[in-house]
């Protein structure tokens, strides 16, 4: 690994600890966590107190290319189905790190249009 990639990750720690010190996931409103990669992006649904898992999806799990915004918009969509089925209607964003723009704003808008409230 590279010096450049070391600080690239450290960096991306600091951006993800900064959020995480104002965002919780309640089981009103609980957290809904974005994580990318360059080939695929997922999506969880998080009530932090009891430390469980709601929902999750991801372009993996929907077996469809993930590195588009169009693939983000699905697990947008998909997700945001899945939390209304559990009477899920409002949620906390956790961009993890990255910048709301892209993919993690297309899955935003996506999951908002579903329905879900943020």
């Amino acid at each position: 690994m590279s010096k450049k990639t070391t600080y690239t990750k450290v960096l991306l720690e600091r951006r993800k600890r900064r959020i995480r010190k104002r965002i919780e996931g309640t089981p009103e409103r609980p957290r809904l966590r974005v994580t990318r990669s360059a080939k695929h992006i997922y999506a969880q649904i998080i009530d932090d107190t009891a430390g469980a898992t709601l929902a999750a999806t991801s372009s993996v799990a929907l077996k469809i290319a993930g590195g588009n915004i169009e693939a983000a918009k699905q697990v947008g969509k998909s997700l945001a189905e899945h939390a209304k089925a559990q009477n899920i209607e409002q949620v906390a964003f956790d961009r993890g790190g990255c910048l709301y723009h892209g993919r993690v704003k297309a899955l935003a808008e996506a999951a908002r249009e579903t329905g879900l409230q943020f």
